[in-house]
């Protein structure tokens, strides 16, 4: 997938780092809550009393937004280059990763960064370093 620089427009990227901080914003002021996908999601399974309809909203917020915005703006088809097995083993070491960090980019980055944890600073920078490793390795190294 790449970027389609010559339709690209900074306003879009802006707008949605504002509503992601604002929707991070509202689930620490009104739930005491950060708003960690991966933690969101873990806490589905076994689900706690009183905890449930909460996180089943976000989760359904995930998926509404961006078809509430196809509905608006048709999307382009995102073409991917990696097959359904390379998909699958990707999304398990984001998985494994995300509970070895004790979170996500977005409770570590967006949440934990806000508030100035260092803990978060550093999964953080692991997670974009691992990041840009992995894909220098995979066009670069590999082919």
């Amino acid at each position: 997938m790449q970027i389609d620089w010559q339709n690209f427009s900074p306003l879009s990227a802006i707008s949605g780092g504002a509503v992601i901080g604002l929707a991070a914003s509202l689930c620490a002021l009104l739930l005491g809550r950060v708003a960690g996908v991966s933690g969101i999601l873990a806490g589905l399974a076994p689900p706690r009393r009183g905890d449930l309809v909460w996180r089943l909203a976000f989760v359904a917020g995930l998926f509404a937004a961006p078809a509430a915005f196809a509905l608006a703006h048709p999307l382009q088809q995102p073409e991917f280059r990696a097959g359904a097995a390379t998909l699958i083993l990707a999304g398990g070491l984001v998985g494994f990763g995300s509970r070895l960090g004790s979170g996500c980019t977005s409770g570590h980055g967006v949440c934990g960064l806000s508030r100035l944890s260092l803990r978060s600073a550093a999964a953080t920078a692991t997670f974009m370093a691992t990041g840009l490793l992995t894909v220098f390795f995979i066009r670069h190294i590999l082919r």
